[in-house]
């Protein structure tokens, strides 16, 4: 089957979602499947072609906001490379304008909305939840929920990879939800990795001895990840607990993380690495993953910090709840300092080698991105053989 991925989050300067693609074409190929991932580019191309698996790019502007990234503008230019290669069956992993787009192609294949994104969470809910509770900022927002019912009228599956963002998308009114949660790539990460003069180096780079606590936050640098919330939190348990926080991510909100690291010594933030062997590495050598963004739809870093042993120290709402498993770290109220703060002093005070102890037996059981898609293909076949049928 040609499964052709409408892909408006891919970059080719990395990220979850490059990682994500990298093996679904892998994968899918290995599968029996031909994979095609159309992104949106500066030119009409194909970058990529081998055994069963092709990245080509449409020409598309670059997203003002974030100019790694582009976005789908050309509804035509859209439907004709739609139309030229003829799929199987089409996914679109954007809510967003390139969804309608696809909705409204006039080809037979059958099709998929891959919810990469939880736009309300992200955005909505974190400008205007201290001052309304979400009932109130549905209703403010009841245009993006008539958009995202008329996609589910338009596809024949909505696909989420957590139940948290599926009993929402069902509250409202969307019928054809279904959850197939994502995975890690498998063979990097492992609680064997961990090594114990990386993490003395690491916590020696926050100005701390190998008896402080190790925290790491990886994702990008963006409002949404909350990562000043992260660092005040940390700061303020540190005043109880020696506690070192190591930041690694890029992006828009840089700045602030900066201004907020200030001039707390136990505090550092590193460049991404492109290297999946020394992110390994890094996370089976922390303590505890802590993170800030109640908006994941999946929230990768906190499956491979599982799949690393590494305890987790998350809100309670989003993708990174859904990876929490009680007795291994700590959960907290979603965008509360307070809660972060309390938490992270928990951690400590009940012993972060228990809490690892217990991740580390647990690890082998995280779930693998194969799994993932070898459900989502499968899905995906019965879709377009009823469609035929």
């Amino acid at each position: 089957m040609r499964i052709l991925d409408v892909c408006a989050f891919y970059s080719p300067y990395g990220g979850g979602v490059k990682t994500y693609v990298r093996r679904k074409m892998e994968l899918g190929a290995k599968l029996g499947h031909e994979i095609v991932i159309l992104a949106p580019g500066e030119r009409e191309e194909i970058l990529e072609a081998r055994d069963g698996a092709i990245l080509a790019t449409i020409p598309a502007p670059l997203l003002p906001l974030d100019r790694r990234y582009r976005y789908f503008d050309d509804e035509p230019a859209l439907h004709a490379a739609l139309d030229r290669w003829r799929p199987d069956f089409v996914e679109a992993s954007s809510p967003w304008r390139s969804a309608s787009m696809v909705a409204r192609w006039q080809g037979s294949a059958a099709r998929s909305l891959v919810m990469h994104a939880d736009p309300l969470a992200a955005y909505a809910y974190r400008w205007f939840g201290t001052i309304a509770n979400r009932e109130t900022i549905d209703k403010g927002f009841s245009s993006f929920w008539q958009h995202l019912r008329r996609l589910d009228d338009g596809f024949d599956q909505v696909v989420t990879a957590g139940q948290g963002l599926a009993r929402r998308l069902t509250e409202g009114g969307l019928t054809k939800v279904a959850t197939i949660p994502m995975g890690v790539e498998p063979g990097y990460f492992s609680p064997t990795l961990r090594d114990e003069s990386l993490r003395a180096e690491l916590l020696a780079s926050c100005g701390l001895g190998p008896e402080a606590t190790l925290l790491i936050g990886v994702g990008r640098l963006a409002p949404e990840k909350r990562w000043p919330m992260v660092i005040e939190a940390a700061e303020a348990a540190a005043g109880r607990h020696p506690m070192g926080l190591v930041l690694i991510g890029t992006g828009t909100a840089r700045s602030k993380v900066i201004t907020a690291i200030g001039r707390n010594p136990h505090a550092q933030l590193f460049e991404p690495t492109s290297n999946r062997e020394q992110l390994a590495r890094v996370l089976a050598s922390a303590d505890a993953l802590v993170h800030g963004c109640e908006a994941e739809t999946f929230c990768m870093v906190a499956a491979e910090a599982r799949a690393s042993g590494l305890p987790l120290i998350v809100p309670d709402e989003g993708g990174a709840a859904d990876q929490f498993v009680e007795g291994q770290g700590m959960l907290y109220r979603s965008a509360d300092p307070v809660s972060l703060r309390d938490a992270l002093t928990h951690f400590v005070d009940t012993t972060p080698m228990f809490h690892r102890m217990r991740a580390t037996a647990d690890a082998p059981s995280t779930r693998t991105m194969d799994q993932h898609f070898e459900e989502l293909f499968a899905s995906y076949q019965a879709m377009a053989y009823s469609r035929a049928a």
